[in-house]
């Protein structure tokens, strides 16, 4: 069964749909020096506002924009929902662990610690008549909240996944939302991934690893510095091709199929055998009935780290040995963690409908023998794939294509 994408919905640090496609292609980075928290030093970051922004807030636009897209009207009870995030709402328990931790001092303070360590009715709720912290809705607040939240806001009563797997949750969404269809337990889905990461944690343990940038994010450039970690998500509305064609909708392209493995070589590292993502690889273009020669282009992971890039490299260089196009557009969003698969993906369908691929935003000098695309770049494009490699050995691949039924009509983009 054909699955095909009618609506796509997205917001990063360089706008909504249209506006982050025209800026990727004009070259146009969102990074910027920020301080979003006074006890942590100015970094580069790209946030979508000039706070961080909150996971609830950027679902419902996300979500709202696809549906717009889509030409679809709520509720749509029958909808599956396939929405991951690798963060979650983080920054609420966050926000709640600082609270906690104020109020034991202030309590420690007044004489009252053997009291604090002593209780035994710590509900976060509002009929705790204590000081400590309310979090009254704190199921809103699990992993799964962006899920639960999308399906709130459309009204489904379908089924409702929340996967989360590094770098690669938003490509393993797309794989179920996928799978739902072909297997017919759906005929509609909306799949991506949500990430507001901008956190004190997060940032702590990124720096702490030496895995961020200090001036900007360079994918596959000599001078790379690490990554830059960025806002932002995108959701695709996927529905079975006899569906899309029923209700006359407009497609952008067609999923063709993915590749999901997990190699476990160490916890942040990638295997330098790259065993795992070769085989991610060669399963993608197996269930998509392709060869690496139909590949017109490559969305690479390409965070601007050492090794990222360097594997990412040496597994494009060694299964695509006639050359591929290839880019990354971390240089202009920042790495938004595990939606950076999606907006990939979204990026891969704005190119298969426009028939223009974007600039490696951010590469001034290659350090690898790739035919990296480093202006925008016309051409004829007919299958693409995207790649996510998360940490602890996560690999994802998708393959999208060209929809031989219904097109959108598409606009020549302009270029300055």
């Amino acid at each position: 069964m054909d699955v095909v994408v009618t609506g796509i919905g997205l917001v990063s640090a360089l706008g909504r749909l249209e506006a982050s496609w025209q800026n990727l292609l004009n070259g146009k980075s969102a990074i910027q020096q920020h301080q979003p928290f006074p006890d942590l030093p100015s970094q580069p970051l790209a946030l979508i506002g000039q706070a961080p922004t909150f996971l609830e807030k950027l679902t419902q636009q996300v979500v709202a924009d696809a549906l717009e897209d889509a030409n679809l009207v709520m509720p749509l009870p029958d909808c599956g929902v396939v929405i991951g995030s690798s963060r979650g709402v983080q920054a609420s328990w966050e926000q709640l662990a600082r609270e906690l931790a104020i109020e034991g001092w202030r309590e420690r303070e007044s004489g009252r610690a053997g009291e604090w360590e002593n209780r035994q009715d710590l509900t976060l709720s509002s009929s705790n008549q204590s000081s400590v912290p309310k979090l009254e809705h704190w199921l809103d607040t699990l992993p799964h909240q962006a899920a639960i939240a999308t399906a709130r806001q459309i009204g489904s009563k379908g089924l409702v996944l929340a996967p989360m797997g590094a770098c690669a949750t938003g490509l393993w969404a797309l794989a179920r939302g996928f799978e739902l269809i072909q297997t017919d337990q759906c005929q509609r889905v909306i799949a991506g991934a949500i990430e507001a990461p901008i956190t004190p944690l997060t940032l702590a343990g990124f720096n702490k690893m030496g895995a961020l940038a200090r001036t900007g994010s360079y994918p596959f450039d000599r001078h790379r510095e690490g990554l830059v970690l960025g806002e932002g998500g995108a959701v695709l509305v996927l529905e079975s091709a006899d569906l899309a064609r029923e209700r006359s909708a407009s497609v952008y392209g067609q999923l063709l199929g993915f590749g999901l493995t997990c190699d476990a070589y160490h916890v942040s590292s990638p295997d330098p055998g790259r065993r795992g993502a070769i085989a991610a690889v060669k399963h993608c273009l197996a269930r998509s009935h392709l060869s690496s020669t139909d590949i017109n282009y490559i969305h690479a992971h390409g965070t601007g780290t050492q090794l990222n890039d360097q594997n990412e490299a040496q597994l494009i260089q060694e299964l695509f040995e006639r050359g591929v196009p290839v880019s990354s557009s971390k240089g202009a969003t920042g790495h938004t963690l595990g939606a950076s698969g999606v907006l990939g993906s979204a990026f891969c369908l704005m190119a298969l409908h426009r028939q223009w691929l974007p600039p490696c935003v951010g590469l001034n000098e290659s350090e690898f023998d790739l035919d990296l695309v480093t202006a925008p770049r016309r051409g004829e494009i007919r299958s693409v794939l995207c790649f996510s490699f998360g940490f602890g050995g996560q690999n994802a691949v998708v393959a999208l294509g060209n929809y031989s039924g219904s097109q959108r009509i598409g606009v020549q983009p302009s270029i300055s």
